[in-house]
């Protein structure tokens, strides 16, 4: 590829992509503030949004991978060598750190037996007392996931700034209806 010219993925990997950034910031944001809310309805509310989005990325992570093997888009790495290496253990990272999240805020939720607007209720399964462990565990993984989006962004915005070399395009939204 030469610089400044890039290859886009395709359309369902790009919005995949997208829909999991935004559900992971959200996901993030909300877990950090609801327990500021006062105790009581809109408490509830909050952690319901909190599990149902949770829910989505799941899903959304499920169809990902599904799509990733059977017909997402396979481009050539862009930089060969070290950046080639770091950005795959990069993008490792980011999938096992999604899945670990994910399980434990599941593990989480079947544990406390959550209830969703109070309308559903998950089956509490499991031990309660594992509620305090399982919720640290799910939160550290959650930060660590965070870090390493932040890291992730920020090398593409050093590859779209400062190397020139169209990475940052490839998950870009097409601009133009006909390409």
């Amino acid at each position: 590829m030469t610089k400044g010219t890039a290859e886009r993925y395709d359309s369902t990997t790009i919005a995949l992509h997208w829909a999991t950034a935004i559900l992971v910031i959200l996901l993030w944001g909300i877990g950090q503030l609801a327990d500021l809310v006062p105790k009581g309805p809109l408490r509830t509310d909050v952690w319901s949004i909190h599990f149902t989005l949770g829910f989505a990325l799941a899903a959304a992570l499920v169809w990902r991978l599904i799509w990733r093997a059977t017909g997402g888009e396979r481009l050539p790495p862009s930089n060969a060598g070290i950046l080639h290496l770091l950005a795959q253990g990069a993008h490792y990272g980011l999938y096992l750190l999604l899945i670990a999240t994910l399980a434990l805020g599941i593990a989480d939720a079947f544990v406390r037996g959550v209830t969703f607007f109070g309308l559903a209720s998950l089956p509490q399964i499991g031990d309660p007392a594992l509620k305090k462990p399982i919720t640290e565990w799910h939160e550290l993984a959650a930060n660590l996931l965070l870090i390493l989006a932040v890291v992730h962004a920020a090398a593409a915005l050093a590859h779209h700034f400062f190397l020139k070399d169209g990475v940052l395009l490839r998950m870009s939204p097409r601009r133009d209806p006909a390409a």
